[in-house]
């Protein structure tokens, strides 16, 4: 890759990477999820993401922070606006669902990112990779099986699994686009631009739809921003070592933390569906990283 020195990662560290990723950005979901209800989805996230340009452009300019090249800009753009699309529908649905069930439904993104990945990046989609998605994604079955068919369903719930079902794709073509920028461009200046473009696109709404946070609300606001940089440059430093297939089912772990969160946060109670689904989950994650991957990948330093 032009202008980054050439070096190979410890296979391991990748998945380490992202998968502290998915904790920190599964903390960030409780933080919006009560800006949300006291703001609305869309007020949160708005307000969000300058802060989160904020934290990270002055250091992004200091280490040499450039403008990019076009094709480039055209990634952070359709990346930006995919993500705002994804979060505000991801955000609006935790509203209406505890967080958990909400995180379990959108398990069905990696899965769809294996195959987007072999369509746009030419990957080779390994046997163990899709059975790993699929264990993790048969696990996710348990858990909507004991925390949603069985349980009664209140005011906007429909709504919220659609919301949460909408969000999933555009979250797997997210995944996709996260590998191809990571190979482009350094983490500091994703998260600029991530910002920035979700800023961008969101604000011409604001007339009609923006609610200002009362002092205490701005709070969650704030750790909510530094929780998703920090993830998106810990997730934007794995992928660009690691291919996608192998990363992408990392994502069920979020639900072990989201069960957690919306506890101690939310009283939300962990049933033994929930325990049972977990255990799949996470052999479908081991299942799908222990399989070394075809070729070493070269890429950029931090």
């Amino acid at each position: 890759m032009a202008g980054h020195p050439q070096h190979s990662e410890h296979a391991l560290l990748p998945v380490l990477a992202a998968a502290a990723a998915i904790a920190l950005l599964s903390w960030m979901d409780a933080f919006m999820k009560s800006a949300a209800l006291a703001v609305g989805a869309y007020s949160a996230l708005l307000l969000r993401a300058p802060i989160g340009f904020a934290l990270t452009a002055p250091a992004w300019r200091l280490t040499g922070g450039r403008w990019p090249a076009r094709a480039t800009l055209r990634l952070h753009v359709v990346r930006g606006i995919v993500m705002a699309a994804m979060a505000f529908l991801f955000f609006f649905s935790l509203t209406v669902l505890p967080l958990a069930q909400a995180i379990a439904i959108s398990f069905i993104a990696p899965l769809i990112a294996l195959f987007l990945a072999s369509v746009l990046l030419g990957e080779r989609v390994r046997r163990r990779a899709i059975a790993g998605a699929v264990l993790g994604l048969g696990g996710v079955g348990v858990i909507l099986a004991g925390k949603i068919w069985r349980e009664s369903m209140g005011d906007g719930a429909a709504m919220g699994i659609a919301a949460v079902l909408a969000s999933a794709l555009l979250y797997a073509w997210n995944l996709v686009l996260q590998r191809q920028q990571a190979l482009v461009a350094r983490p500091l200046e994703v998260a600029v631009f991530q910002n920035a473009v979700t800023f961008l696109a969101l604000a011409a709404f604001a007339p009609f739809f923006l609610t200002i946070p009362q002092p205490a609300q701005w709070s969650d606001i704030a750790i909510s921003a530094v929780l998703s940089v920090s993830g998106a440059i810990l997730f934007t430093w794995g992928y660009a070592r690691a291919e996608t297939q192998r990363l992408a089912p990392l994502e069920y772990t979020g639900f072990l933390w989201a069960a957690l969160f919306g506890w101690l946060y939310f009283g939300e109670a962990v049933t033994g569906a929930t325990t049972a689904g977990a255990v799949l989950i996470v052999a479908g994650c081991w299942l799908a990283t222990s399989d070394k991957p075809a070729r070493t990948e070269q890429s950029a330093t931090l």
